[in-house]
């Protein structure tokens, strides 16, 4: 009897904790989907929401909810502690800039210092504000608009003939500095170091007066000065250069501006430029930079009396940061003594580049590159751009020695040849002589056809041919003569014995025949740059200079590279 009631009581107690258990877990299921309701019900909270749960007196005074809000505390603040920032920041100031301006200093002026240097009473004001990276790689990368009519009190000592001083007056600021809080730590601030930088200079006007007159009265002055000063605040504070400021002890050379490789640019010619001229024709050069700094832009050499202009120059620019740095071409008409008139600027960003890749470009000029609503056509320019990273794996190496210059084109190619297996570069005597590459050898150029020539004759017809040449070399060719047609095909090979294909190019110009004269129909200028990388290639060109027609050709080429030396 006693065991019958022993095993009752035990499934009776087992069944009780059996359901107490069930119940228990369903309870704990219960308050898990309601938290989670909680949980989704707050990650759809509005601003409006939480400003109906907690009245505004008891937030504290840095928690604040909108960006106009966050502007408004940030300028606030900034306004409270400015009279600290006037005083640590002119001192800092002084002992930066002053070193800039002795390097940009113009002839005319024996030294440049500082005899005074206040930034005012009047603080900047925070204008937007945007997060570019939160990462733990990248930092926190901050945006700041900042705009600043400021009442500073700057006087430059100037040291001339006059020996005069010179305050800055009237200055005018807008601009969007770059902070970069890197890197992250678990101490506090919880960053180690921050980074400042001007990442784009949106207006810089300021006024220069001569103590007790005008500054026209110092003839050349004025515009030396201006431009002296505008170089000192491109390269001491200007992305991609950067201020770094250790907040933890460490070592934080990474965050320092450094070289992170090298971009090659080709000005290969400009077609249908606008003439600025009264008389002739314009006398186009241009100006190629990645930074707007004198000893960092490159001149081309001047084309006198032409709208259509053949440079074929080489640019070599060291490149600090390929993600936000572009290349930038300006064409200038040459008016001798006078100052040169702007025919158009153009821009490439070197993000559009690939690395290691050759990119063939045609570009619209425009009149300001800043506001995009110049409609007027002012022509095109022809580039050829490379940009090589110092980190690329496949790089060729200089064949010679560290000392010794190469391009990055040149690199690239002697890569090629030797991946090939084409000839490999013996070692000459290691002399103090800087050496070159010269991408010498034969070119193979088949005019296979023209498609829809324009018309020449009365008939509507044309009798073409095609003149080719080198434009370093006297050696010239020409096709037979096609009668009567406009989509002629003559099939025919020249070969072209080139000497330096790096800075040669070839010109096919196209001509109807008549009995007692020629009629030029449209030209096709075109570099080696494509068929020395690729060796060989089939492709269809438009004319130049023709209101329509192409040109079928077949280019090969047969490398036989040498070297050259240039005194040093």
């Amino acid at each position: 009897m006693g065991f019958w009631v022993g095993m009752v009581l035990g499934i009776a107690a087992g069944v009780a904790i059996i359901v107490g258990f069930a119940r228990c877990e369903n309870s704990r299921a219960a308050r898990r989907r309601e938290l989670a309701a909680t949980v989704a019900s707050f990650s759809k909270m509005t601003i409006e929401d939480s400003r109906k749960l907690l009245p505004s007196d008891l937030y504290p005074s840095w928690v604040v909810f909108s960006s106009q809000q966050k502007l408004k505390w940030l300028n606030q603040e900034l306004t409270k502690i400015w009279p600290f920032v006037n005083e640590a920041a002119s001192e800092l100031i002084k002992i930066s800039v002053e070193p800039v301006l002795e390097q940009y200093r113009p002839i005319i002026i024996a030294s440049l210092k500082f005899s005074k240097l206040t930034l005012g009473t009047v603080a900047p004001q925070f204008t937007g504000i945007s997060i570019i990276e939160n990462t733990q790689e990248s930092g926190i990368v901050m945006e700041l608009e900042m705009n600043w009519d400021a009442n500073a009190s700057i006087i430059l000592d100037v040291k001339t003939l006059l020996g005069v001083a010179l305050p800055i007056q009237d200055i005018g600021f807008t601009g969007i500095f770059r902070l970069i809080f890197k890197p992250l730590v678990e101490e506090l601030p919880c960053f180690g170091a921050v980074c400042f930088s001007l990442r784009k200079k949106k207006k810089l006007d300021f006024r220069l007066k001569v103590i007790g007159g005008e500054i026209s009265a110092l003839p050349g002055i004025s515009d030396a000065l201006e431009d002296t000063i505008k170089n000192a605040v491109e390269d001491s504070i200007t992305w991609p250069v950067r201020k770094v400021i250790p907040i933890i002890p460490g070592d934080y050379s990474d965050l320092e501006l450094k070289p992170v490789g090298t971009l090659e640019v080709k000005l290969v010619q400009a077609r249908d430029l606008t003439n600025k001229d009264l008389i002739g024709k314009s006398d186009p050069f241009a100006i190629v930079y990645v930074r707007p700094l004198p000893d960092k832009m490159k001149r081309s050499k001047t084309i006198n009396n032409d709208l259509n202009p053949i440079w074929n120059e080489h640019f070599e620019f060291i490149v600090e940061d390929a993600d936000t740095q572009t290349v930038t071409v300006k064409i200038y008409d040459d008016d001798g003594i006078q100052e040169s008139d702007l025919i158009g600027s153009a821009q490439v960003r070197l993000k559009d580049l690939q690395p290691g890749k050759v990119k063939d470009v045609w570009l619209k000029l425009v009149k300001d590159l800043e506001i995009q609503r110049d409609r007027k056509d002012r022509g095109q320019v022809h580039l050829e751009l490379l940009y090589c990273p110092f980190d690329m794996k496949d790089e060729a190496p200089n064949p010679f020695a560290p000392q010794f210059t190469m391009t990055s084109l040149e690199r690239t190619m002697t890569n090629m040849e030797n991946r090939s297996g084409g000839s490999s570069f013996d070692m000459m005597s290691s002399s103090r002589k800087k050496k070159e590459i010269i991408m010498r050898g034969v070119l193979s150029v088949t005019v296979i056809s023209g498609e829809d020539l324009p018309a020449m004759d009365m008939n509507g017809k044309s009798d073409p041919y095609v003149g080719l040449s080198l434009k370093k070399s006297k050696t010239k060719y020409k096709t037979r003569v096609v009668n009567e047609s406009l989509n002629p095909v003559w099939n025919q090979t020249f070969d072209f014995v080139v000497e330096d294909g790096l800075h040669d190019m070839l010109i096919l110009e196209v001509y109807d025949h008549d009995t007692f004269r020629r009629d030029y129909m449209g030209r096709c200028i075109l570099t080696l740059t494509k068929v020395m990388l690729e060796e060989e290639y089939e492709e269809s060109f438009n004319l130049e200079g023709a209101k329509s027609g192409k040109l079928k050709l077949h280019l090969k080429w047969s490398p036989q590279p040498i070297m050259r030396d240039t005194r040093e």
